[in-house]
Parts: structure tokens; sequence; C-alpha cells
């Protein structure tokens, strides 16, 4: 087991990557700290090295003696190589005469000695780290042939003192923007496909009612305010509809409603507790939990209804679906033993596998490449969010707001 992050680099505080596992394979690479990045208020060059190494595929390099480097630099790529390095980035920030930034990177592959390209950037103090998490994509997607996830965003809440927040932050946690504060509980946040809109339930009215929200503007509009329970939004891939856990007629039953609202249809008749529906990627099947069976399990029905399909099998308690973009994973939280831990099963074999230590892990969802889980938990006594691997060897602690942190939902590529 190997510790790098927090102990190792004081200047990443509350960034922490935890390795473990053997035969784990990452693509070393060096970052050097971008020419005049001190002078600036973020540190493009530690963004972008911590947001490749939290994605569990890089192994940052501590660059060698080499003097001062940038985009325009002639490379003597030797020292990199001796140092172990595969790749290379060299970048500059300068302040321009209109305020803004002028952000230019370039990667480099060491070992053959050739120019991989780069970008440059003019932004705003304020869009300095949405630039340096777009070097990390663009590195990523380069070096790996994989999209990366680093300018995206995810929504978690909080609860502090009688407090409860709706956040939006970067993927890697920093930069929260509250979206809604409220004495009553927020919960289920859900990123719509596009990212432009959340979905939520808030006890405002005291009584749980699912509300849209516009993220950028604030706008919000009621979806859905039945009598009974309203709860667990969750997006269809096209964004026209969402599947709703109503009680109007009883029990918690599974719903569809258009995303501007209406009547809703109702999508199976039960007398088990159904809740927690999420869509298949192609919308062509939801995933929920029900206690039909006798105790919580994930099920799978057509999104037009039908006869559901039981999906987990292991253990009494299987709660939280999500399901990966490329439809072939599915996460949930198992409850062994009395400990709540994150699982992680190949929907085609069945195999599923605890992928955490922790004992009270919560709400995962993927990152949309697929190759992340973030969720909550509890870690040495603090409240937590983590991300995973899939195969659980690589975690990583993101920046957080303070207090009960909760239900955190990954947004989808937008920006």
């Amino acid at each position: 087991m190997g510790l790098i992050g927090a102990a190792a680099l004081p200047a990443w505080a509350q960034f922490r990557v935890e390795v473990t596992g053997v035969g784990t394979t990452q693509l070393p690479i060096a970052i050097v700290p971008f020419r005049g990045e001190a002078e600036a208020p973020q540190k493009i060059g530690a963004i972008v090295r911590a947001d490749l190494e939290r994605s569990g595929l890089f192994r940052p390099i501590a660059p060698p003696a080499a003097g001062v480097l940038d985009e325009t630099s002639r490379l003597d790529t030797s020292p990199w190589r001796q140092a172990g390095a595969d790749s290379l980035v060299v970048g500059s920030v300068s302040r321009l005469a209109d305020g803004r930034y002028d952000v230019r990177f370039r990667l480099w592959d060491v070992v053959r000695g050739q120019d991989q390209g780069g970008q440059s950037y003019s932004v705003t103090a304020g869009d300095l780290r949405l630039a340096a998490h777009q070097i990390a994509d663009f590195i990523y997607q380069k070096l790996t042939g994989d999209r990366g996830v680093f300018s995206t965003r995810i929504a978690y809440v909080t609860k502090a003192g009688a407090r409860y927040n709706l956040w939006v932050a970067d993927a890697d946690g920093e930069n929260s923007q509250s979206a809604l504060a409220s004495p009553e509980p927020i919960i289920s946040p859900a990123w719509s496909p596009t990212g432009s809109q959340l979905a939520y339930v808030s006890f405002e009215s005291r009584k749980p009612v699912v509300y849209v929200h516009d993220v950028a503007t604030g706008r919000r509009r009621l979806l859905a305010n039945f009598r009974g329970s309203n709860s667990a939004p969750g997006w269809a891939p096209d964004g026209r509809s969402l599947a709703v856990t109503l009680s109007r007629e009883g029990g918690s039953q599974l719903y569809t409603i258009d995303a501007n609202g209406g009547e809703p249809r109702r999508l199976l008749q039960s007398s088990a507790i159904d809740t927690e529906p999420v869509y298949a990627p192609d919308g062509r099947s939801i995933y929920f939990v029900s206690d039909r069976g006798g105790s919580p399990q994930v099920y799978r029905v057509a999104s037009t209804g039908g006869s559901p399909e039981r999906v987990t099998f292991n253990g009494n308690y299987n709660i939280s679906p999500a399901i990966s973009p490329d439809g072939r994973w599915l996460a949930f939280i198992s409850r062994v033993g009395g400990a709540f831990k994150l699982h992680v099963m190949e929907l085609p074999s069945g195999q599923a596998t605890a992928i955490t230590d922790t004992t009270n892990d919560e709400s995962p969802s993927f990152a949309p490449n697929g190759r992340l889980v973030v969720y909550a938990t509890r870690q040495n006594g603090r409240e937590a969010l983590m991300t995973s691997t899939l195969d659980g060897k690589i975690k990583a602690r993101l920046a957080g707001q303070g207090g009960d942190i909760r239900e955190p939902d990954w947004g989808p590529f937008t920006r």
C-alpha cells in the first residue's frame, strides 16, 4: 500500500490519493510548475497533477532540476527519461492587459522525444481552475484514448447544524457553489443529461416534493407535488421525462413523468415498496430497489413497464443502484455484516465485488466516462466525498464543504 498526497505534499491540503493492491499500471508523467503561476491565483500545474493522479491511471514523477521551462522551451528529454517519466507537461500563465490570464501548455512524449500538442486559453481569474481541468482532460485523452472528466461537475448535499445546502462543485470537489440553502432537508440530487438542470427532493413545504432547478439561473419549477410522498427523481437519457417514486395511491410506487410536469404514468402495480429508479443509458430499462422478495434488492424492468427481473442476489440488503454510462456496470450499496459497503457488479456476468473497506458508504454515482465512482462515506471519523476506480485499487478523498456530506451525483460531459 502506498499513500501519497496530503502527507507528502502539504500544498494539496485536502487532496489525498490511496493506492492499494498490486498490478496497478500507471503512466509515469512529469508536470512542471507552470512558469508564472506563483503570481497567479491558481497553481495550474498542481491542479493538473492532482486531476491526473486521482484518475488512477497516472503516476506523477518528481521533476529533475531542469531550470525554468515553459511551452516554448527547447527540451533535452534525457534527464526526464532518467527520472522515469514517459510524458512531460510544461506551460505558462501570464496576466493579460485586460486582467484575464493567458494559459498555455505543451505535452511531450519523453521516450520518443515527440511533441504531442498543446492548447491555450484566455480566461478570467475565476476560470483558471476550469482551464487547468481542461488541460488535464486534453492530456488524459491524448494518453489513454478516453475522454477526461476533470472539467465536469458534481452535486452533493451537506447538513451543517440545522442548515441544508445543495452544492455544485468541480469534479475534484473544489470551487463549490451553493445552488440551494434550506432549513429543511434536501435529498436525491440528479443531474439532467445536458448538465444544465438538477432535479432534487425538498422538504421545504414539510413534505417531500420534487423540483427541477436550472443551475445557471437558479430558477426552478415544481415537478411533482402530489398527495403523499414525491421522491427519488431519475432522468431519462433524452431528458424529456423522469422516473419518480410517488405514494399518491398508497405505498411507494414507480411512475414516469414529463420533464415539464403533468400527469404521471404508473410504471408498475405492486404491493411492495418500489423506489430509487435509475434509467439504463439506452433508456430501455429502469433499475430500481424493491422489497418485493422480502428484503431490499435491485431489480430491472423495461422502461415501458412489464415484469421486473431481480439483479442482485448476494446478501439481504442492496440499495442505491447506479449504472455506468456504457451499461456494463452496476454500483450499489450492500449491507455486509452490519456495514454498508460500495459494491460494483459486472452486469453481463453478475459478478459483484466490494471495493471499499469503509462501513458507511452511500449514494454511488459514475463519472461520465465510466472510469470512476463518486460516493459519500465516513473515513477516520470524518464525513468524506470519495472517488474510486472500479477495481477499488485507487481512491481519492475530494475537497468538500464542512458538515454532514451526503448524496453526491456526478454530472455529464458539458464543457
